[in-house]
């Protein structure tokens, strides 16, 4: 695992698109990363995590625009869109049958986690593969999210499969996850309550 602090945005990009497997920071700790369209790639991350398949990894994308590509758009969507995003919301809804991601990022049922990103590191990264971008926590499963390099080399350093890049940039502040919603048809539910109420206006 190669640790840069001050890393070239151009070459980690080449490396997710190589089928490389990242660390980043994110707005609320350091995620691990691929591009979510590459199938061996977010086999590698269930690997590096100990993850059970069954369990898929949530990823970010850098506008709305192109969350509609990949979710089966509706009006609830649209309103949540409109008032929480780019922000700490990920929306479980119904996958576009039209787009391509890996099995893992598609659960089993054919939803996908996904979340429009306003950190400028993964919203980069995402907006230059131009598909989504895995953004699960940096750690083993089951472990407590990590905000400092320190943890992610001590997470991962007698690990037989590593992660490529881990980017430093210092102790992240310590915030709470995203507040994650399912959206299946019209109807919403709260899946997990993180740092964002999600309150929305009456029709």
């Amino acid at each position: 695992m190669f640790v840069c602090k001050e890393c070239n945005l151009a070459d980690v990009t080449a490396k997710l698109l190589a089928g490389g497997v990242i660390i980043f920071p994110t707005e609320t700790s350091y995620g691990l990363g691929c591009d979510a369209a590459n199938q061996n790639a977010v086999d590698r991350i269930f690997e590096i995590k100990n993850r059970p398949q069954t369990k898929s990894l949530l990823v970010v994308v850098p506008t709305v625009a192109m969350a509609k590509e990949y979710l089966q758009w509706n009006d609830l969507l649209e309103q949540l869109a409109n008032k929480y995003w780019p922000g700490q919301l990920t929306v479980v809804g119904e996958h576009n049958p039209q787009s391509n991601l890996a099995h893992g990022v598609l659960s089993p049922v054919d939803t996908v986690a996904l979340r429009v990103t306003g950190h400028p590191i993964p919203k980069y990264l995402s907006g230059q593969l131009g598909r989504p971008l895995v953004a699960t926590s940096a750690n083993i499963s089951e472990g407590g999210d990590v905000y400092s390099p320190e943890q992610i080399i001590n997470i991962f350093k007698n690990q037989t499969v590593q992660p490529d890049i881990a980017m430093d940039y210092g102790e992240l502040p310590k915030n709470k996850p995203s507040t994650i919603v399912s959206v299946l048809g019209n109807e919403l539910k709260i899946l997990r309550q993180g740092e964002l109420l999600v309150e929305l206006d009456e029709a």
